[in-house]
């Protein structure tokens, strides 16, 4: 008969086994990370505002595509990974880490076909993003007319 370890026990053995991490390290190298993203897509609206004679609305959309497929392609070569385990929320949190919620499960069960493999699993980590910011700012929108009708705002 096999003895299942209590509770107490199970708490132990996760904690000799759980790597010891730094928070205050943690939020330093995710500032670092999200900065230099942040930094790179600013040095992208520069360039192309400077070059390409765009202004600054067309300069932004040129910054969210280009962060987006460097985030694909980053994505693709394995890359990524790397910078969001070094990175934390620093790499996951702007739009690269959206793109790369989306390119990772298409990576991943592309062998399974198109339509089973792709089409099935490329939103299983990107889905509820979507699903409850479109739920939450439905709502927040709601109570916002309910409030201008009444003449609170």
């Amino acid at each position: 008969m096999h003895n299942e370890p209590t509770k107490d026990q199970y708490n132990e053995y996760v904690e000799q086994v759980t790597p010891a991490s730094s928070r205050l390290m943690n939020c330093v190298r995710a500032f670092f990370v999200g900065g230099a993203i942040c930094t790179i897509g600013e040095g992208i609206k520069q360039t192309v505002m400077h070059w390409l004679h765009l202004g600054e609305k067309d300069a932004l959309l040129a910054v969210t595509v280009t962060l987006v497929l460097l985030s694909v392609l980053l994505t693709g070569f394995n890359l990524y990974s790397k910078i969001t385990k070094f990175g934390g929320a620093g790499g996951l949190v702007p739009i690269t880490g959206f793109a790369n919620s989306v390119a990772s499960p298409a990576i991943e069960y592309q062998k399974e076909g198109q339509v089973f493999g792709i089409g099935v699993k490329i939103f299983t980590i990107a889905g509820p993003v979507i699903l409850y910011g479109i739920l939450s700012s439905f709502l927040l929108g709601i109570i916002y007319m309910i409030l201008v009708r009444l003449g609170v705002m």
